[in-house]
C-alpha cells in the first residue's frame, strides 16, 4: 500500500490573505474580452450630423417623488411595533419583522418567520429581539433603552402586536 505524502487537496484561497472571502463562494471571473466586429473601411462616421439635444434635468421634486415610489410603503393593516437606538431600530409591522443597524437592513416576511423571541437582562438596558425562520436559522438585533425599565415594557408591547399577527397568520392556513 502506498501512502503520499504532501497535502491532497489543491491550495484554496483563503481568507487570510483575501478580506472579501466568503466560504463557499467561487472566486469571481476574470472578465473575458469582447471582440468587436471589424468595420468596413466605407462605414466612416457622419461628423457633419446635428448633435442630439441633451434631455433636460429633472427638478429635485421629481425625482423625490420618484424615490419614494420606488421605496415600498408599509401596509398599515394593524399594530406597529417600533424601537430605536442611536445606531439600529426593529420594527415588527404587516409586513413582517424588519432589523435595522447602521445601513444594513435586514427584512423578514411572516411567511417565513418561524417564531419571534425576546431576551431582556436582568440588569441592563438592552433589548434583543431574535427572529427564527422556517429554514432552521435565527438572526437577532440589539436595541439600548434610555432607561432599565423601557426593556420590559416593550417586551410586552411586542407580545400584544405578535399576538395579532401570528393568531391571524394562523386562521387563514
Amino acid at each position: 500500500m502506498e501512502h503520499r505524502t504532501g497535502q491532497n487537496s489543491p491550495p484554496v484561497h483563503a481568507a487570510g490573505t483575501d478580506p472579501a472571502f466568503i466560504p463557499g463562494l467561487p472566486p469571481p471571473r476574470p472578465a473575458e474580452v469582447e471582440e468587436s466586429p471589424p468595420v468596413a473601411a466605407d462605414a466612416v462616421p457622419d461628423t457633419h450630423a446635428e448633435p442630439e439635444p441633451e434631455p433636460e434635468p429633472k427638478a429635485e421634486a421629481e425625482t423625490e417623488e420618484a424615490a419614494a415610489e420606488e421605496e415600498p410603503q408599509p401596509v398599515a393593516d394593524g399594530p406597529v411595533f417600533e424601537v430605536s437606538d442611536r445606531r439600529g431600530s426593529i420594527t415588527v409591522d404587516s409586513t413582517g419583522v424588519t432589523f435595522r443597524l447602521d445601513d444594513e437592513t435586514a427584512e423578514f416576511g411572516w411567511a417565513e418567520i418561524g417564531a419571534v423571541e425576546t431576551g431582556i437582562p436582568r440588569f441592563g438596558r438592552r433589548f434583543t429581539v431574535t427572529v427564527h425562520t422556517t429554514r432552521r436559522r435565527s438572526y437577532d438585533a440589539d436595541v439600548e433603552a434610555p432607561n432599565r425599565s423601557l426593556p420590559k415594557q416593550w417586551a410586552a408591547e411586542l407580545d400584544t402586536v405578535l399576538d395579532s399577527y401570528f393568531e391571524d397568520t394562523g386562521t387563514t392556513n
